[in-house]
């Protein structure tokens, strides 16, 4: 059984949290990628959720694509 509000709970409020503090490009690639390749050593299985909702956000594209999870239209 997957890990499913781990976006809810934990991945989203911080992505959004570090959003509205201005947190550079760097900054939420390196600490989202940490934490997305954390959650996915406990099962994440609604990784595409969280995804979603940041498409516009480059630098968090990119830290889900560094931990081989990408968007297909």
């Amino acid at each position: 059984m997957g890990f499913g509000s781990a976006g809810l709970t934990f991945f989203d409020p911080l992505a959004r949290s570090l959003i509205e503090a201005g947190a550079t490009d760097e900054l939420k690639e390196k600490v989202l990628g940490d934490l997305i390749a954390n959650l996915q050593g406990e099962d994440w299985d609604t990784e595409l959720d969280s995804l979603q909702l940041f498409l516009g956000d480059p630098a968090i594209v990119r830290a889900f694509a560094n931990n081989g999870i990408t968007w297909e239209d």
